[in-house]
């Protein structure tokens, strides 16, 4: 009966560490002029656009790998190498990214971060787009 308690509690335990650890994990927002920042350093980031193919050819940021918010869980594959890489997040408005966040998270990725203003903020301020795949 003692035994049967504490490895009921330790299972518990556990869940709960876990579960604390997932809602830990947060995008801070990074503004535009830090992503240009890290653009032009040395570190490596992944910066990852959650829109749609289409949106994606039509202008993106240069450099950014292109998975849809709704490809992404089967595409996690792609990023298995970079779960403790910073991963800056953006989509057209924000709500994308959001959704993305959360099923990275799941994965266990842990340094993600949300461009501010997303797609929009960053052509609104007229900086540098791609287009094309």
């Amino acid at each position: 009966m003692k035994s049967s308690f504490i490895k009921s509690i330790t299972v518990m335990l556990v869940l709960v560490s876990a579960l604390a650890a997932t809602l830990s994990v947060s995008a801070k927002d990074i503004t535009q002029a830090e992503l240009q920042q890290l653009m032009k350093s040395e570190q490596k980031i992944v910066l990852l656009d959650v829109r749609t193919v289409e949106e994606f050819v039509d202008g993106h940021i240069p450099g950014a790998l292109n998975i849809s918010h709704q490809e992404l869980e089967a595409r996690l594959a792609e990023l298995s190498g970079e779960k403790n890489t910073q991963i800056v997040i953006y989509c057209r408005s924000g709500r994308r990214a959001e959704v993305a966040k959360q099923v990275l998270v799941k994965a266990g990725f842990s340094h993600l971060d949300h461009l501010t203003g997303d797609f929009n903020g960053w052509t609104k301020n007229k900086l540098p787009m791609a287009t094309g795949k």
